[in-house]
């Protein structure tokens, strides 16, 4: 492996977890390194020094860096982008932290009824459509601790907003009564689907605290619970996106997450499409950092 071929250097800086790429002359990752390294690891006046960290494993090259570490968590605050946004939108507004050496992508903003609000995951949403994995105007979801479910326009955000599914059942599996029923697997079998079928009757409340009382009274298998719970937090999610009958949904996430979606949005009736988010983002920070080069 020969790191000197970098090109650049991007980094996916999340709350939790980072995930740094070295990029080639010819577009193509030379290497990926993944660690738990996110902003709520790192003190503010750390940043430069695992930026100089990255690039004496990685290459000695310029850094592009999306996500929290834009935020007021991380290195620099960077003011969001409202919408629509697209990449040239982005790039007026990338702020070079280090000048000509480390630069951070900003986050995009929602107005109208509902404020809402994204960081990182913006640049798969543009890569998505850059990439041809997604045509320029579709609704794209991004299931994770937050879901984005987006609209796109012309290859823009046009808006979008955000579900704390995943956060919520990772609350229910270490903060709630229903935790120690909680621990499997959750896979797309019956009872993920038995669950996606109960979120229609719109009584997402008493049904959480109904499989605790099921599994006590010998009613259910304490261990069909974890994936009938997900089940019932993702129905309602998409339940929540109106979706019409036949109507395409791009689902960008890894393939175990996008099966769970990919049902839950077939049982609505509509016409789900897993797209690889990695392929996306990769796509997105790259057209962006052409772009930048291009000014």
């Amino acid at each position: 492996m020969v790191v000197s071929a970098a090109a650049f250097i991007v980094v996916d800086w999340g709350t939790t977890n980072r995930r740094a790429y070295a990029i080639g002359h010819d577009g193509g990752v030379i290497e990926t390194v993944r660690d738990a390294n996110g902003v709520l690891s790192v003190a503010r006046d750390a940043y430069a020094g695992e930026v100089a960290a990255m690039r004496a494993r990685l290459g000695d090259v310029p850094v592009l860096c999306a996500g929290m570490v834009g935020s007021t968590r991380g290195w620099a605050e960077v003011p969001y982008v409202p919408c629509p946004a697209g990449i040239d939108d982005l790039v007026a507004k990338t702020l070079w932290v280090e000048p000509g050496r480390t630069a951070i992508v900003p986050g995009v903003s929602a107005g109208g009824a509902r404020s809402d609000v994204m960081r990182g995951e913006e640049v798969q949403l543009l890569g998505a459509v850059a990439a041809g994995l997604a045509p320029p105007d579709a609704l794209l979801c991004q299931p994770g601790t937050h879901c984005k479910w987006a609209r796109m326009e012309g290859g823009r955000i046009a808006d979008f907003r955000t579900t704390m599914t995943g956060e919520v059942f990772a609350l229910l599996r270490h903060h709630s009564l229903l935790g120690d029923f909680l621990k499997g697997d959750v896979v797309d079998g019956p009872a993920f689907r038995d669950g996606v079928a109960m979120a229609g009757e719109n009584t997402l409340l008493s049904d959480l605290f109904g499989e605790r009382a099921a599994v006590l009274t010998g009613r259910r298998d304490a261990a069909d619970v974890a994936s009938r719970v997900s089940g019932l937090l993702i129905g309602s999610d998409v339940r929540e996106q109106a979706l019409r009958p036949g109507e395409p949904v791009h689902i960008l996430a890894d393939p175990a997450l996008g099966q769970l979606y990919a049902s839950a949005v077939a049982a609505m009736a509509a016409q789900p499409i897993v797209i690889d988010s990695h392929a996306a983002f990769l796509a997105g920070i790259t057209a962006i950092w052409d772009k930048i080069h291009d000014r």
